[in-house]
């Protein structure tokens, strides 16, 4: 099996030869990047499985350029910042990061966290059950599976990040039952649930803006307070 290549983008050179040594003793194949401009050239040149990416960048910042990538690709995406504020976590989560780990950080820590990540992503893509739902339809929304989209009643797409995805056919898979942070987060992210991570509510929040526009789905994903959500749409079985 051809070991994953992994995309550091960090602009600091001793952070960067720690990260290249770091993932190179674990066997994958480490590229760098110095700013955005180097980021795209490899990104278009190489087959990346991971970026791993810091927020403090030349030109344009981490976000900003999470949010490109986000707009095109599905690539697994780990933030490694100083930036430790909680608005910057939410920012980055919501953008679609799958990952948000401060500096400094734990080595073992970090390389765990990107192995389990890319491990769910292969399991993920090798997963191809014949009697594999294509399209799940609920309240006039149609998910395709395929594709990754959430359509809305005007046709509207939404090509929805892993985390989205993930969490849209744990409720479809689950519909009238209470999912805990702890059961969704393990689903999104294999991670379990730790004081203060708010991934789960910042990935509920990404997926109700998209029913925001159609109020008859206001109430389609219900917070049930003390326990977590549930999802009340009512789905078309046909």
């Amino acid at each position: 099996m051809q070991s994953p290549h992994i995309l550091i983008v960090e602009d600091e050179v001793v952070t960067r030869n720690t990260l290249r040594s770091i993932f190179e003793a674990e066997g994958y194949v480490v590229h760098e990047a110095n700013d955005g401009d180097e980021m795209n050239r490899l990104l278009s040149q190489q087959d990346i499985s991971l970026i791993i990416m810091d927020i403090n960048l030349p030109g344009k910042n981490g976000l900003l350029l999470a949010r490109e990538v986000r707009e095109h690709d599905d690539i697994a995406l780990i933030f490694l910042t100083g930036r430790d504020n909680e608005v910057d976590k939410i920012l980055g989560l919501e953008i679609g990061a799958d990952d948000y780990i401060t500096k400094p950080f734990n080595p073992r820590e970090l390389t765990i966290r990107a192995r389990n990540l890319l491990g769910r992503i292969r399991s993920s893509n090798e997963e191809k059950q014949p009697t594999l739902v294509e399209l799940y339809k609920f309240n006039d929304w149609v998910l395709e599976v395929n594709s990754r989209s959430l359509i809305s009643p005007t046709k509207e797409q939404f090509k929805l990040p892993r985390s989205e995805f993930r969490a849209m056919i744990e409720f479809l898979e689950n519909p009238g039952k209470i999912l805990s942070r702890s059961e969704l987060l393990m689903k999104m992210t294999g991670r379990e649930l730790k004081p203060h991570d708010r991934t789960v509510d910042v990935t509920i929040r990404r997926i109700r803006k998209h029913f925001e526009s159609h109020p008859q789905s206001s109430e389609i994903i219900t917070t049930i307070h003390g326990e977590g959500y549930r999802f009340c749409g009512q789905q078309d079985t046909e």
